[in-house]
């Protein structure tokens, strides 16, 4: 981790202009694994004076150059897996299984999801009308990702921005920075020209603002909380750059009678459990039609009592530790208002599991009885949390599903394939996820309302880091 101290700023590693520390903790110890330092306003300058120099020339390179360094990127990627995969484990308390299966295979399954879509968008057409239409990379972006899927989220905005022809800084979240460097060192051995890449780390209210306010950034791509997305959406207003945003979510899941429910509820607890519920597409509210209601909380209930929650180090299909200490205590605070709500504790609850002592650790954690006008219905918990919510008819579900400031996601159990069509087509999100089925890469992702705007992934995605020009000849 020789470089975790430094910033990656036009083509090598040096010594941030700031000096304030940040330690990095391991949330299943809660012991210190490093330290980083926040940058400020003169690092963001001098990675955006880098960045802006460069697309000059990278923005001119031809898309054939291009795939072939998202080639080399693939290369190097595949020989950094394990390290990455440690490194996520590590740093944000990923089960070391899960952080290969799914965190790490993030950087490998969307390059290979832009690859594929890159090899098919026309970046120059004839339209009906004689007219010539050219797509053009946008400019600067400034890219900032969270600490919960890191590696997803810098694959996502960086992959993209490369792919195009931009040029990028990247802000990681500070509690995850070791997988960032891990990445920037790959970008840096796959031979990308110096300051198409940068990275710098900070904190949203000095690095993440003066990204976002800066006149020589042309677009912000951010990850992260509703509220955070506000406040870079109004930062970036003054110079009108464009802003794509993907927010929270509290996602619906919803349960008809004539579902295969033993399977289908029992992976339904288990999806929302998933990376101990921080996830924001995590199916939290399962909308349960009165007939099967009971049936349903006695599954739920099973399974939530036979999930483990274990050491990140260990093999196997536990959960761990939520990420941090603060973000323990806000689950905690949330199990406590269900509670105080009136909602009955079905399985889990406040404090550690048992044998637990020390670490980020919670108990998976379901409440019954409840109606959706409570706070554990509309708040993201963010954390492993479960609701149990009943309906009475195919409408009432409906609006029930819908009656939230979020539209990230959507989950929807039935044996009845009409009614799947028919109230996937109702439901306010971005992705409905049908009998189990699961996100596929390539495929845009992204949400509706108060989850955010644009698309990542595929063809989408790399259209959000382009312009479009049309040639007009007489």
């Amino acid at each position: 981790m020789k470089n975790l101290g430094k910033f990656y700023i036009n083509g090598a590693w040096t010594a941030p202009q700031s000096d304030r520390t940040f330690p990095v903790l391991n949330p299943a110890t809660e012991a210190p694994v490093g330290e980083i330092i926040l940058g400020n306003a003169a690092d963001v300058d001098a990675a955006v004076a880098a960045a802006k120099a460069a697309f000059a020339t990278y923005s001119q390179t031809s898309a054939d150059d291009r795939l072939a360094l998202l080639e080399r990127l693939m290369e190097v990627t595949k020989d950094r897996f394990e390290d990455l995969a440690q490194a996520i484990s590590l740093e944000m308390g990923a089960p070391i299984t899960m952080s290969r299966e799914a965190q790490a295979d993030a950087a490998t399954g969307h390059l290979q999801g832009f690859i594929d879509a890159m090899k098919k968008q026309a970046l120059r057409e004839t339209l009906d009308n004689g007219d010539i239409l050219v797509r053009e990379p946008i400019g600067v972006c400034g890219l900032i990702t969270p600490w919960n899927w890191p590696i997803n989220q810098i694959a996502l905005k960086v992959i993209p921005a490369l792919a195009t022809g931009c040029t990028c800084v990247l802000k990681p979240s500070e509690h995850t920075p070791i997988s960032a460097m891990i990445y920037a060192e790959i970008i840096d051995a796959a031979g990308f020209p110096a300051g198409v890449f940068n990275l710098v780390h900070g904190d949203g209210e000095t690095v993440g603002r003066a990204m976002s306010q800066h006149p020589d950034i042309d677009m912000m791509s951010f990850t992260g909380s509703t509220r955070a997305g506000r406040s870079i959406t109004r930062d970036a207003a003054e110079t009108i750059k464009r802003v794509t945003l993907e927010l929270g979510g509290k996602s619906p899941n919803l349960v008809f009678a004539d579902a295969d429910l033993e399977p289908r509820v029992a992976a339904s607890v288990q999806e929302c459990m998933y990376n101990t519920g921080q996830s924001c597409d995590a199916p939290t509210r399962l909308i349960v039609e009165r007939s099967c209601y009971d049936t349903v909380c006695d599954i739920a209930r099973k399974t939530a009592k036979a999930i483990e929650v274990g050491d990140p180090t260990a093999e196997g299909d536990h959960i761990g530790p939520l990420f941090d200490q603060i973000q323990y205590e806000r689950v905690q605070a949330m199990i406590e208002v269900g509670m105080d709500e009136g909602a009955t504790l079905l399985a889990g609850g406040p404090g550690r599991p048992e044998g637990r002592n020390s670490g980020w650790f919670c108990r998976p954690t379901i409440f019954s009885d409840v109606s959706n006008d409570m706070r554990i219905a509309q708040e993201e918990i963010f954390g492993p949390v479960l609701v149990i919510i009943p309906f009475g008819d195919e409408d009432e579900g409906i609006r029930i599903a819908n009656d939230t400031p979020y539209g990230l996601a959507a989950y929807l159990q039935t044996g009845d394939a009409e009614r799947a069509e028919r109230v996937a087509a109702r439901i306010r999100a971005g992705a409905v996820h049908i009998n189990g089925g699961g996100f596929n890469y390539g495929s845009p992702f992204g949400g509706y309302k108060q989850s955010g705007n644009g698309r990542e992934g595929g063809l989408m995605g790399l259209e959000d880091y382009q312009e479009v020009k049309t040639l007009h000849f007489g």
